[in-house]
């Protein structure tokens, strides 16, 4: 497997998994409705700084250590608690929405921070590198650090080319669409995020594979 196709196979895998709707990409648009442009990519910064950590603990052989039931359980509980916050923090802060740029948005380190915090706060996201980013990463070390290095590369940069043309959609989109749209927007997002910690808490009790994680002895799930 050349490099190009490394590239090409991460950038295509996390450009798809950035299309899906979620709380990193709520939390985008409502802040580029108050912060602007910059919103999308420095919360992605945020998010590639933790992605980095992510990275290093995989391949310093900490992966399995997070696979571990009661940190699978610490990350799931946190997670929910924030969406929860975060969710119902959108929706107090609705009323306050203006189209125009005001002194109250968030400064460019806690937008940075809210991209940590945010996707940290998806236990998918930890799920997904401790599965099938973990697959990846191991398959591009085979070849080489640099294959590991242009996987990061690839992945990354879909992340931040898709979120930066979403925030600049919502920023150019002030001329066009009024402060109601815009708080429709921001309200959907907002339930969406509430929703999406819902379906956690749901998954919890009733999907088989979490259920797991969370009450059987002789889990083998992630391992």
């Amino acid at each position: 497997m050349g490099y190009p196709t490394i590239f090409f196979l991460s950038f295509t895998i996390a450009f798809s998994g950035a299309l899906t709707p979620g709380p990193l990409l709520a939390t985008i648009i409502s802040e580029s409705t108050r912060s602007g442009f910059k919103s999308g990519p420095l919360i992605i910064l945020g998010h590639a700084l933790l992605e980095i950590t992510m990275l290093l603990f995989v391949l310093g052989g900490i992966a399995h250590f997070l696979k571990q039931q009661v940190i699978l359980k610490i990350i799931y509980l946190l997670g929910i608690s924030f969406l929860f916050y975060y969710g119902f923090k959108m929706l107090k802060d609705l009323p306050k929405i203006s189209l125009e740029l005001k002194s109250s948005s968030l400064k460019n380190s806690n937008l940075i921070l809210l991209g940590i915090t945010t996707s940290l706060s998806n236990p998918y996201w930890t799920i997904w590198w401790l599965t099938i980013g973990l697959g990846l990463v191991l398959t591009a070390k085979k070849i080489g650090l640099l294959a590991v290095l242009i996987f990061f590369l690839g992945h990354i940069l879909a992340d931040f080319s898709w979120y930066s043309f979403v925030s600049l959609v919502i920023n150019q989109g002030k001329g066009f669409i009024c402060l109601k749209v815009y708080k429709a927007i921001v309200l959907i997002c907002a339930l969406g995020i509430i929703g999406f910690a819902l379906l956690l808490v749901i998954n919890i009790f009733y999907s088989v594979g979490i259920k797991e994680i969370f009450f059987s002895t002789n889990s083998t799930i992630l391992c």
